[in-house]
């Protein structure tokens, strides 16, 4: 069996908007091994979500999937989820079951008229011939093992009762109710402090460990990726202009915005005067793009031939970059 959970080909996804279009995700290539992390990291509005949502066929209505495959290597065998219909019984069984997500925001995502036992339950009544006896003890057993206290009352609590941390960790235990291939986490630690987010990330690599649970993890937090990833893929503007191991792409950046984003965060231990640079100007306009390179009008590399968009290049046989001047931001130190 191949060790490749999921397969992201070249993938085009547009959204059309007052008779213009917006090329969200404009050939992105990528792979999700089974018992690893993806992550996906990259400023907002880059694409990042969109592509989440390919994935699962949960894309608006005005939006659809012009090129490109996206391939599920399941249990039975490849399935081509981009050719199933979107609310097709075949993706409604693989939602959820196979493959799962867990949203930005659990307190929109979660319905707040139905308790949090419902909910989890709602997924295991669709997905598996469980009794209602054993559907209810499974929803209770997911909360203790997420670390929720009290899992026989909170089960009978609405989303409201929760704190933040709790409501997110109910999200993955929905999520994982069916034990999925693939999970997909959509910066699942938004707004929470970071000793939640440090035990929702103990859980995520748990569960990884204990279920060979392949993970895509969508941030734009480059601690986050040091902590979590295997592999990192730094998109921009609908495209991934580099991707790689993590070990690749924290400690040998070739494109300019990988750098600029790793130069954006402060380093532990360093003190209060060192210096960190934000990324000058802003993303264009996705429906006035520059030609050629996205990145170029706020890079300090750019060169008359940025003017055209780059070929991907393999700089080493796990590390890809897409970028005229990727030798120069080497020797740059």
């Amino acid at each position: 069996m191949s060790d490749i959970a999921l397969e992201v080909d070249d993938i085009k996804t547009y959204i059309y908007s007052n008779r213009r279009c917006n090329k969200a995700i404009d050939g992105v290539s990528f792979s999700i091994r089974r018992g690893k992390t993806l992550c996906i990291v990259g400023e907002s509005g880059c694409g990042k979500s969109i592509t989440a949502s390919s994935i699962m066929q949960l894309l608006p209505a005005l939006s659809r999937i012009e090129g490109g495959s996206i391939t599920y290597h399941s249990d039975a065998g490849e399935i081509r989820i981009d050719k199933l219909p979107r609310n097709g019984a075949r993706m409604r069984a693989i939602r959820g079951s196979e493959i799962a997500m867990i949203f930005q925001d659990p307190m929109t995502a979660l319905n707040p008229v139905y308790t949090v036992g419902f909910q989890i339950a709602e997924n295991l009544k669709y997905h598996t011939k469980m009794t209602a006896r054993a559907i209810r003890d499974r929803c209770v057993a997911l909360l203790r093992h997420m670390g929720i206290p009290l899992p026989e009352q909170r089960v009978r609590e609405y989303p409201h009762s929760l704190s933040g941390g709790m409501r997110q960790r109910a999200m993955i235990a929905m999520a994982m109710a069916c034990n999925p291939k693939i999970l997909i986490a959509d910066e699942p630690t938004t707004a929470l402090d970071v000793t939640i987010q440090a035990q929702i990330f103990e859980l995520m690599n748990r569960l990884k460990a204990e279920h060979g649970t392949a993970i895509l993890l969508i941030t734009h937090d480059m601690g986050v990726v040091a902590e979590l990833a295997d592999d990192v893929a730094v998109m921009y503007m609908g495209k991934i202009v580099e991707a790689g191991t993590v070990d690749d792409i924290l400690r040998r950046p070739r494109h300019p915005y990988t750098r600029a984003l790793l130069s954006s965060i402060p380093v532990l231990g360093r003190g209060k005067n060192q210096s960190i640079r934000p990324i000058r100007g802003s993303t264009p306009d996705p429906y006035n793009r520059p030609p050629g390179c996205q990145f170029a009008p706020r890079c300090d590399f750019a060169t008359e031939a940025c003017q055209r968009m780059p070929d991907e290049t393999f700089v080493a046989p796990t590390h890809r970059v897409l970028c005229w001047n990727h030798d120069r931001v080497a020797a740059s130190g």
